[in-house]
Parts: C-alpha cells; structure tokens; sequence
C-alpha cells in the first residue's frame, strides 16, 4: 500500500515553515503516544508514521529530496544514503519533549534503550596500551611482550560480589530486573519511565555478605603479562585491537578489547612513505660519468644496481618488491626507492688535480665545438629560408 504524503501526516501544506512543523508534531506526538492509551496498536502505528514524517521534512536536506523524488528517496530504491530504517525516533521525540519524557515506547521502534540495563550487564572496559618497535620489526612483523592492568573477574566469588559460601538475593523491589516502572502525571497523560532500581543499582540482585577479596566489586585489577603479533606492515602510530583481551564484563558481559598503538624507531638510512622505502645511494663522478654496477644493502639483502653511463644526480631507480608488505595483503609489497647522489670529493691530490684539468679542458673544447656547430646550422637555416 503507497504510503501517506509527509506534509498531509501532519495536517501541513508544502511551504510550511520548521515553528509550524514542530507544532503539528507536538500535537500528533501527544495525542497518538503509545503511553496514552496502552495496547492500542492503531495509535502505535499513526506514532510511528508522525515521527517519520517530521524525521524528514524538520530536517532541511531530507525535506529538499522529498520534494524531489517523494518516498522513494528513503526506501533504498532511488539510491540515497538515507534510509527510514535508520532513523532514531526516539532521540527526535526527546528534542521536542525532552529526556525525562520518554516513557516505555523503545520497542515499537525496536531499538529500546532500556533494554541494556536489564541485570545490569555490562561490557568490560578497552585497555590502551603502547609498544615501541624498530624499523625492521615494522615492515617484517614481530612479537613483543607487554604487561598491563586490566580488571579480571573475580576468582574467590567467581564474579557474583557476594561472599563464598553464600549468594546474593533477587531484589524484592525490582524482582530481579534491574528496573523499575514509575507512573507520572504529565501533559501527555499518564506516562510510564523505565529507571534503574535504586536499591540494588540495576543489578537485579543484593548482596548481604560482600566477598571480602574484590568487597563486593566483582573484578580485581591485576597485572597481566602477554605476547602480541604485530602484523607486517605496521606503521608508525598505527593501533592494533586484540578483541576480548580487555577488562572482563560484569554479570556475563563479555570483555572489553586491547588496544596497543604502536610507535617505530625511525631509520639511519631508509624512510617511508605509504609501501614504499627511499634510499639516497651516493656514487662517484667516474661511476656516474663511465657506468658501473654497484652493490647495496636492503633490509630484504644485498642487491646489484647498474649504474647507466652519464647517470645524472636526482636520477631515479626502483627496485621493485623490496618496500613494505601492505598491511591487509602481504602480497602487495612496495618498491625501493634509490635517489642517485653524485659525491664531489672535498680533497684532491695534485695529480688528480692536473688529470681533471685536462679531462675540464678538452670537455671544454668539446662543448665549443658543439656550441659552433649549433650556431652554424642556426644560421644556415635561415639562409636557406631566404
């Protein structure tokens, strides 16, 4: 069945302005809430519908693709990254009537808030911690030992807080819930909230006899020593979450996770950027002006670099494969980088003097010669165009 214009949801015409449109929701809101007249499923789903209609239209890009493209534009079928399934009514109706309102109505939209708190589970704590490692040990991966403190269940009650030998009790106020369901009069009526019992704070439970090893907390904070991988690739900064390695849960929560950000000794030799390492690999003039074949060190093993006659300094040679594994896909590696830098010698001896004048002025006159030669066809050119 087609679904509803927005604008007629809320009694409104299209150049309705946002005071408008907050009055019709309130009014809506108020009338069609499921805490009015519990049960009644007909006003349950009009609730629905005048919340989805002003999530849109109170909302000035959604409004502006409604009037385009009309429903479609939330449904999936037009491509737009909005989608109705998404949308917190909840939160919306909270910014028109504020927190305290809301009342028992979470599961019409299937995403109650309340429904978390029931015997107070909850998820232990993430744990940060920090490795420092050497250039090498990030590209080729290792294993490091760290100690942090984390809190673990408590291994003389196994968790229940109370002490052993004994148990705790179901809560006589809340029946072991956690919860408890306050009737108010408010201006929508009588409405029901959902609070944490105050007196056995959520738990659901009382403890009469506290453990005396964790006094009643559940968990003890305690040094834990451990290994890690670290994968591959890592660079510098980069965060390594270990799932389950954090704090334990409380009252069958699941533990929180490990995080160790790790942080790379920089290189004497080689940087990094992305996969792939730069080196500056000097060479002598003669090297560079002759050609030669020229042994390296990589941090994969050494390798042979043939050296092109008349190289120029700031040439550039790759060495494919021999950078860093990516860190999702080992296979993809990334290349050496090698920046030629010609070295001049800062001393020379008085024959090496004498040669590298010689060798200066017979280049000299070489370069003459082409200098004459250039001028002489330049000029010819233009005689022949006459």
């Amino acid at each position: 069945m087609a679904k509803k214009d927005y604008y007629e949801i809320l009694g409104l015409d299209k150049n309705a302005s946002t005071d408008e449109m907050k009055k019709a929701y309130r009014k809506l809101a108020k009338k069609y809430h499921p805490d009015v007249d519990p049960g009644n499923k007909s006003n349950e789903a009009k609730f629905k519908e005048v919340s989805e209609a002003y999530a849109v239209l109170s909302d000035s890009e959604k409004r502006k693709l409604y009037d385009q493209i009309g429903h479609s534009a939330f449904d999936g079928s037009a491509g737009s990254r909005y989608n109705t399934s998404d949308f917190d009514f909840s939160s919306i109706f909270e910014s028109i009537f504020g927190e305290d309102s809301f009342g028992g109505f979470g599961d019409i939209f299937g995403n109650s808030r309340h429904s978390q708190r029931t015997n107070n589970v909850l998820i232990g704590e993430d744990i940060h911690a920090q490795v420092q490692i050497n250039f090498e040990e990030a590209v080729f991966g290792c294993e490091k030992d760290i100690s942090i403190y984390a809190n673990e269940t408590c291994s003389a009650c196994n968790g229940t807080g109370a002490k052993p030998g004994t148990r705790a009790e179901t809560c006589s106020k809340c029946g072991g819930s956690g919860q408890v369901r306050i009737t108010q009069k408010t201006f929508l009526g009588s409405m029901v909230s959902i609070q944490t019992c105050n007196l056995c704070h959520g738990s659901g439970k009382i403890i009469r006899e506290k453990c005396s090893k964790c006094n009643g907390a559940k968990r003890i904070k305690k040094q834990k020593n451990m290994k890690i991988n670290i994968p591959k690739g890592i660079d510098n900064s980069q965060t390594i979450k270990i799932s389950g390695k954090g704090s334990s849960g409380i009252n069958g929560g699941h533990s929180g996770n490990l995080l160790v950000t790790v942080y790379v000794k920089s290189h004497k030799y080689f940087t990094r950027r992305d996969l792939n390492l730069y080196l500056d690999l000097p060479i002598e003039y003669a090297q560079a002006a002759l050609g030669d074949e020229v042994e390296i060190q990589t941090l994969y093993g050494v390798e042979k670099v043939k050296i092109k006659p008349g190289t120029q300094s700031g040439t550039i040679i790759n060495l494919k494969n021999k950078g860093v594994p990516s860190l999702g896909n080992n296979y993809k590696i990334g290349d050496l980088v090698l920046k030629i830098v010609i070295s001049v010698p800062t001393f020379l001896s008085d024959k090496q003097k004498n040669l590298l004048k010689e060798f200066s002025r017979e280049l000299e006159k070489e370069v003459l010669d082409k200098k004459t030669s250039f001028f002489e066809k330049l000029k010819n050119s233009f005689k022949h165009n006459k």
